[in-house]
């Protein structure tokens, strides 16, 4: 369980929100909304540890993440609005760093099948730089299933997925949340989804 408890943000003697309370519990999906310039951004940087709040604490099962953060982070995946993977390598040779890196237990077979889902399967050979922004964002998405974390946290996940990446990437967050797993997303995207909670930006704004 991920708790954050009265979190403020300060930029340039102006705060972006102030006094925000948060619960993500196992089995949930949360989606951070608001008017561009509200500190979506902002928000997501400070869930995962990157950003320091001017106030408040954060806590994930129990540990405060400043104090904890190997702790956290072998339980956290984020994927931002910037790519991770590298430029120079191939989309194979991406996926073999991650799994390297992460020590991921998934088998080649299983990778074939996710690049095929993503329908980025015949660009294994290709370098990344040579991949539209969208077959780059697939590729990106396909380190959840890799990393095999319990939280789950994006940065406008839906910029440059068509339709049929959009539907494959929600079945994915829906199986995640069947297993336990938890997601915390930044987007104007409406997603329809059972049990989705929200947050509005708009509502910690300081008006």
């Amino acid at each position: 369980m991920l708790l954050a408890n009265n979190i403020s943000f300060k930029y340039s003697e102006r705060f972006l929100f102030k006094n925000l309370d948060l619960s993500v519990s196992p089995k949930t999906i949360t989606q951070i909304k608001g008017r561009n310039g509200t500190g979506k951004t902002t928000l997501i940087k400070i869930l995962s540890n990157i950003l320091i709040p001017t106030t408040g604490e954060i806590y994930w099962n129990g540990k405060n993440i400043y104090k904890n953060t190997r702790y956290f982070f072998n339980n956290l995946t984020l994927i931002m609005d910037t790519n991770t993977s590298k430029e120079d390598m191939t989309v194979n040779e991406n996926i073999e760093f991650w799994q390297k890196l992460f020590k991921s237990p998934i088998k080649n077979n299983e990778i074939d099948l996710l690049l095929e889902m993503l329908n980025i399967h015949n660009y294994k050979n290709t370098f990344v730089k040579y991949l539209s922004y969208g077959e780059k964002r697939k590729l990106e998405i396909s380190r959840l299933i890799l990393e095999k974390k319990k939280l789950w946290m994006f940065d406008e996940p839906y910029l440059g997925l068509d339709e049929a990446a959009i539907n494959i990437f929600n079945e994915t967050l829906k199986n995640h949340v069947k297993a336990e797993g938890m997601v915390i997303f930044s987007s104007h995207y409406h997603l329809e989804m059972r049990g989705l909670n929200t947050i509005d930006l708009e509502n910690y704004a300081n008006n």
